[in-house]
């Protein structure tokens, strides 16, 4: 494992395009390698502007060939404006020619689990049939709130303290809404990048 690295940039913008052209770089080089990329994507203001810079300078991906799912959702409809889903959509996901079976949204309020620990429980099947394949995923983008959270990992909450579990439900978020569902840290070491 090498060691992690911190680089500042001096605007967003900056960010927004050397964290774009990391995508770019990582999921290529894995396409390349095995075939297949995967990615955790993330939401948020900067998660969803790295997004909308990917699909301006998409560079070589094959997006047939891409595995995407999603580090935590806010656990309400489909249609609501919180989903990290809809909003990767909006940014990235409907813009380009994805294979819909390679997309894994986290299951919504309104849908086939409305109980979120059913939801969360289907979602680890999810991720866990992937990482039996493939080994880990490629790339885990990970945006940090104001108070330190990760996906939808809270300091001082017991998701944030699961040691084994890769998808858990949060029914007590301290930020709004308080129902979610989340990787957890353990699903987080399970990313090669």
């Amino acid at each position: 494992m090498t060691e992690p690295t911190v680089e500042v940039h001096p605007s967003t913008e900056d960010l927004l395009a050397a964290a774009a052209a990391r995508f770019v770089a990582v999921v290529t080089a894995a396409q390349a390698e095995r075939g297949v990329a995967s990615v955790v994507l993330t939401g948020g203001g900067t998660g969803i502007g790295l997004l909308e810079v990917v699909r301006k300078s998409p560079g070589g991906i094959d997006w047939s060939r891409l595995e995407v799912f999603w580090g935590d959702d806010r656990f309400v409809p489909a249609g609501d404006a919180d989903r990290n889903d809809l909003q990767a959509r909006t940014a990235l996901l409907d813009h380009v020619p994805l294979d819909p079976s390679r997309v894994h949204p986290m299951a919504a309020s309104d849908g086939e689990y409305p109980d979120p620990v059913e939801a969360a429980a289907e979602y680890s099947a999810t991720v866990h049939a992937h990482l039996a394949e493939y080994g880990a995923f490629d790339l885990h983008l990970l945006g940090m709130g104001g108070e330190g959270h990760i996906n939808s990992l809270f300091p001082h909450t017991d998701a944030v303290r699961e040691e084994h579990e890769l998808v858990v439900a949060v029914t007590d978020s301290p930020k709004p809404p308080p129902v979610r569902i989340t990787l957890t840290l353990p699903a987080v070491r399970r990313t090669r990048h």
